[in-house]
């Protein structure tokens, strides 16, 4: 005989069809012993006559109607029998039933796979709308900007999504759903990998893959060579019987639970950044005497985590000693920034100073602290002196940025210290509208052509009156309230308004004092500190979530079937079979390669001689069948 291969869709090895007595008038229907009596369709497989006349008595031996006729006619079908409902009333479920069936339901994979979308669309107004533990001012702003929309969105948590009542429900029962399904399948996993493969079904022939063929090798010497070839391909395999059973794949249902797990890993990460999460900024002008402490009263803006500690601050300090920015000089992408350097000075816990660069996306760590540098502007110099030439106020003026080309505006406060002409305790008010490179007069309106200090120029305005600082209001640092201050007015008894360039000085009306733009500019840089503790394990769960969703995409769990036994004529009988844990169109070409290896140590035994033209046929019968 000659080698075969024969590979299809079958059913499965050990999968019998039942077969159930099917009513009259179905195939093999007449003389059912369990049902007797009910009627057989004239015609029907397994019927003893043709159609019957009509007239003729019924079962009941009285003539037959055309109403009997129809009745009988009602029952005549095909359909499969079924059995008759008796209206079986079933228990009620009970409080342990009922908390069984939403265990089931909650830990099943289509609600787990619903909380993965709802977590994900919830997470979307996170993302467009402006959140307070980020931006306290956009939501401040957009509260003004939206009367009716905002406190809708407020009630709704919508402005604290990630801290709101709804999405940590989301999030705990998909935690939850998580480790209810992730428990039972761990340890049936390592089960399977405590047990051997399962040995060879009675029918190799009804697995979709399967090849056959006779060699001259014994059963034992083809079962060792076949124990040997699966090992050496690693597979997990072991003689059972007559056969050899062997599994590989593992790394499939491994991958799918390391998958899982990872997933908690990142939610357990996600809620620890969440609740002892602390970020921080602060604005520190260059050079001497502006320096920062970890401490929560030198920050600018705080915000943390409910579970957030104020002990857990790491205990450092640090003096920005210079920023230094460059700028692309020409060319289409004039302007466009090159450089940003914060060279700091900083020590931890009162140790040694030490040196440190800070450069965008390259951030300072100090034990579980980050120190992210965020933005830079500049802090022109401004001296204020009162009518009997006293210096009341001069100091670097951090100044905002409102354009690409820094741009940039503030105030400046002179709280103490200063009197007018008269004698009399006054505060003074000057608003700054500050460019790096001005186009000069006549050039339109005022704002920077270039993010270098090319050509700086300073305008301020003045006011004097009272600035409301000792009122109890926070105030912002960068708005100037007007309401209980007066504007000084020049000779058109217009609001007072001049542009100096670096080392000018202006002269308030009625003599009520200078002001000196002084050469030095000074820049300032903006620093975020963030202690997030779950973020190298969010990493770390991310990259375990990635290697685990290949392993369960990418790896075949599957089964092979070596069996050798002695044909009837007593020459090996080699079978190979093959099934697949899923689907895959990879299996039938494994075993043809198992199939084409094993081959060539347990080759295809010869044919049988035919018998000579014109023999004695007769001679050929063996001496029981000459009996017969």
């Amino acid at each position: 005989m000659s080698n075969t291969e024969r590979t299809g869709a079958t059913e499965p090895a050990g999968h019998t069809q039942e077969t159930r007595p099917g009513p009259a008038g179905s195939a093999g229907g007449a003389g059912d012993p369990e049902r007797p009596g009910r009627p057989q369709s004239a015609g029907s497989a397994g019927g003893t006559g043709g159609p019957e006349p009509a007239g003729q008595p019924d079962e009941r031996g009285e003539p037959g109607s055309v109403e009997s006729q129809e009745a009988t006619g009602q029952g005549l079908s095909t359909a499969p029998y079924q059995e008759p409902d008796d209206s079986v009333t079933l228990p009620a479920l009970g409080a342990v039933g009922w908390v069984r069936w939403f265990w089931r339901q909650l830990t099943s994979m289509r609600v787990a796979l619903l909380l993965l979308f709802l977590l994900s669309l919830g997470a979307v107004p996170g993302s467009l709308i402006p959140q307070n533990n980020v931006d306290d001012t956009k939501v401040r702003a957009f509260m003004e900007a939206h009367e009716t929309l905002g406190p809708v969105y407020d009630k709704l948590q919508l402005f604290d999504v990630y801290s709101s009542v709804w999405f940590s429900a989301i999030y705990i029962l998909l935690f939850v759903s998580l480790i209810g399904c992730i428990v039972p399948r761990t340890w049936q996993f390592a089960g399977q990998l405590r047990s051997r493969p399962p040995g060879a079904p009675r029918r190799l022939t009804r697995l979709p893959a399967y090849a056959t063929w006779r060699t001259t090798a014994t059963p034992d010497e083809a079962r060792a060579a076949a124990l040997r070839m699966l090992r050496k391909r690693r597979f997990r395999s072991h003689v059972a019987g007559d056969a050899v059973a062997a599994e590989k794949g593992y790394l499939r249902e491994a991958g799918n639970l390391l998958f899982h797990v990872a997933l908690i890993v990142m939610l357990v990460a996600f809620a620890c950044g969440q609740l002892f999460r602390s970020e921080g900024g602060k604005l520190i002008v260059e050079g001497e005497g502006y320096g920062f402490a970890n401490t929560l009263t030198q920050y600018d803006d705080f915000r943390s985590g409910s579970l957030f500690g104020l002990d857990a601050l790491e205990p450092f300090s640090f003096e920005l000693k210079q920023f230094t920015g460059t700028y692309e000089t020409s060319g289409p992408q004039r302007g466009t920034p090159r450089t940003f350097e914060a060279d700091i000075r900083y020590s931890e816990g009162g140790g040694p100073e030490k040196k440190a660069v800070i450069r965008v996306n390259e951030p300072l760590r100090i034990g579980d602290a980050k120190v992210y540098l965020i933005s830079h502007g500049y802090a022109p110099v401004v001296t204020v002196r009162d009518g009997r030439g006293k210096v009341v106020s001069s100091e670097p003026v951090p100044l905002l940025p409102i354009d690409a080309n820094v741009t940039s505006t503030g105030v400046l406060k002179v709280m103490d210290g200063y009197r007018d002409a008269k004698g009399e305790k006054k505060q003074l008010g000057f608003p700054l509208f500050f460019v790096p490179t001005f186009a000069g007069k006549g050039q339109g309106q005022m704002f920077s052509q270039f993010p270098g200090l090319a050509f700086p120029a300073l305008n301020l305005s003045a006011y004097h009156g009272d600035l409301r600082v000792d009122s109890g209001i926070p105030q912002n640092v960068y708005q100037l309230d007007t309401s209980k201050m007066t504007p000084f007015k020049d000779g058109n008894d217009e609001i007072f308004k001049k542009t100096l360039l670096p080392g000018e000085t202006i002269t308030l009306p009625d003599g009520a004092g200078t002001v000196t733009f002084e050469k030095e500019i000074r820049e300032w840089a903006g620093f975020q500190v963030s202690q997030q503790p779950g973020n190298g394990w969010a990493l770390a769960g991310s990259v375990a979530a990635l290697a685990g969703l290949i392993g369960s995409l990418f790896v075949q769990r599957r089964r092979v079937w070596v069996r050798a036994v002695a044909g009837e004529d007593g020459v090996t009988v080699v079978e190979m079979a093959g099934l697949g844990r899923s689907e895959s169109a990879k299996l039938p070409e494994e075993l043809a390669e198992l199939a084409a290896e094993l081959h060539a140590v347990a080759p295809t035994a010869p044919e049988p001689e035919a018998p000579a033209a014109g023999a004695d046929t007769d001679q050929a019968v063996p001496a029981e069948g000459a009996k017969q």
